[in-house]
């Protein structure tokens, strides 16, 4: 079906707001929304291999005890530079930091270090989101405890998050940092794309089959109900095709956040769905890769030159 017809069936009783339970089941699983799913993810693989080969291959690195906490480090060559932290998403269930190395380029290139996460999924973790928000903030922790060892400046951490790995990262800003011994502006400025800011409508969909949720896990890992700990300065993005739940979650998180005082800032790609939006941030001129440079306050290259411009 196409989204289209996915709002015209015939409705049963309201489950959330103004969708039954198909409806909202639709509303979380992208791919009723973004049936070229798979060709744009073997397209990040491929184009993943292909910047491996120009940047080199990445410093493996373990930041915690299990197998799952590992994550690559693609350095730059300029010294005691910022460092980009890329947190993945792929429903909590799927996906590795190998697979998402194409955007590391941009960063590597700019000036800056890229950092991407690896994790435990929800399935191995017994259904809970707690061990995977928890390897999160570890990991956040160990690259501003280590960024020196691989020229990093740990005063310029910035965090980009995509689908459930925005949720994770949302969830790192509202983190207790100085009960960790850490600074509470730990990440000076965060993009999120496509996430999930408060689990209750979440909880209700067909993805409380795979995450056991629990009234403790939905409070505490509802970014959007602790707006008093968020300080970091947001950039929130969603594509007009992205499914209605995701559009909602994203306006409503960066509604709130301007409403207590918070420094965001909303960006809607038009045209683009879940996935293709997510493809931009490779792009030194797409959409989130400007505004990812921007934010980290890199100049982004300049327009191409007009033909009126005589450049050629």
């Amino acid at each position: 079906m196409t989204p289209a017809q996915l709002q015209q069936r015939s409705q049963g009783p309201f489950v959330w707001l103004d969708m039954d339970q198909d409806k909202l089941d639709d509303a979380y699983d992208q791919e009723k929304y973004a049936p070229n799913r798979g060709q744009i993810v073997a397209r990040r693989i491929a184009n993943s291999e292909r910047a491996r080969a120009v940047i080199g291959s990445p410093q493996r690195v373990a930041y915690g005890p299990s197998e799952n906490e590992k994550l690559d480090i693609f350095r730059t060559a300029r010294p005691n530079a910022p460092v980009n932290i890329f947190v993945h998403g792929g429903g909590w269930q799927r996906n590795r930091a190998a697979d998402y190395a194409l955007q590391a380029e941009l960063f590597v290139r700019a000036g800056a270090h890229s950092v991407i996460l690896d994790f435990i999924q929800v399935d191995e973790a017994g259904g809970s989101l707690f061990p995977m928000a928890e390897q999160v903030w570890r990991a956040i922790a160990w690259v501003y405890r280590n960024a020196a060892s691989f020229g990093g400046d740990p005063d310029r951490l910035y965090l980009i998050g995509h689908s459930s790995g925005a949720h994770l990262g949302a969830c790192a800003l509202t983190a207790d940092w100085p009960a960790q011994g850490l600074p509470a502006d730990i990440i000076k400025g965060a993009l999120l794309c496509s996430g999930m800011y408060d689990l209750e409508p979440v909880r209700l969909s067909k993805r409380s089959l795979y995450v056991k949720f629990t009234d403790e896990m939905e409070d505490a890992l509802s970014a959007q109900r602790h707006l008093d700990k968020i300080s970091t300065p947001l950039i929130l993005a969603y594509g007009s095709g992205d499914t209605p739940e995701f559009q909602r979650q994203t306006r409503d998180f960066f509604a709130a956040l301007t409403a207590a005082g918070k420094p965001a800032r909303l960006i809607v790609g038009e045209g683009y769905n879940h996935f293709e939006l997510l493809e931009t941030l490779a792009n030194p001129y797409g959409l989130i890769g400007r505004a990812a440079l921007e934010q980290m306050g890199f100049v982004a290259p300049p327009p191409y030159p007009s033909p009126a411009s005589g450049g050629g």
